[in-house]
């Protein structure tokens, strides 16, 4: 028993690929994450309906659809990767940025949605109390709604995280299944698979899955329940 749960190096190092992946896709993604769930909860102008859709679309549409676009636009040949290469000299496609390109943009959704709710969970009349002691926009988003969404924003994190952690088909549609390279734990499942004598690491592998998508889940939960008694 003891052996069957020891992962080989192979394995380990789609492990260790997926948790830098899914780290700098949560990291990448949260800045951006914040704006839109701010303008999506605050926000009141033309097009909102159209950039609400935007970023939920990934959910919606197959994955393999949101790699193939994301290998149109960042691809060598692509309308903002070929400009990137020649300029800059900066290739994702096909590299292990191209995947942390790919989970970002398939776990955005999930946490924009779980910081849009808690910051419209968060009392209107506190930030305009602040507002009318003198706080402007940006004092007041840090010094009373940050503080409030807090929980929910840590949850959207964690569920973009664990998005990243068990992406599948954007990712291999647009930076392929390289081992060592691109190769996360979802897609090494798969190649395991595809071998004779490879049920054993998949079944690992799988487990392990299992473990940090429940735990990411709870966590999720946990603090979310948390956002609800700060806020009311």
């Amino acid at each position: 028993m003891g052996d069957f749960l020891t992962l080989s190096p192979e394995e380990w190092v789609a492990v260790t690929l997926s948790l830098r992946i899914a780290a700098v896709a949560t990291l990448v993604s949260l800045p951006f994450g914040v704006l839109a769930a701010l303008a999506l909860a605050r926000g009141n102008f033309w097009g909102k309906a159209l950039l609400d859709g935007l970023i939920h679309l990934p959910l919606i549409l197959p994955p393999v659809v949101t790699g193939y676009l994301l290998l149109l636009l960042f691809g060598r040949r692509g309308v903002i990767g070929e400009p990137l290469d020649q300029v800059l000299g900066v290739t994702v496609a096909f590299k292990w940025t191209g995947a942390a390109l790919a989970c970002a943009v398939m776990g955005f959704p999930l946490m924009v949605r779980a910081m849009r709710l808690s910051i419209e969970a968060v009392d209107r009349r506190l930030e305009d109390a602040a507002a009318t002691l003198g706080a402007g926009p940006i004092s007041v988003f840090f010094t009373v709604t940050l503080p409030l969404c807090l929980p929910g924003f840590l949850a959207g994190m964690v569920l973009c995280f664990a998005k990243a952690m068990g992406e599948f088909g954007a990712t291999i549609t647009f930076v392929s299944n390289i081992p060592g390279q691109t190769q996360t734990l979802a897609s090494a499942i798969y190649s395991f698979l595809q071998v004779p004598g490879g049920d054993a690491p998949a079944l690992r592998l799988v487990i392990l899955s299992v473990l940090l998508s429940m735990g990411a889940l709870i966590a999720s939960e946990a603090l979310t329940q948390r956002a609800r008694r700060r806020q009311g």
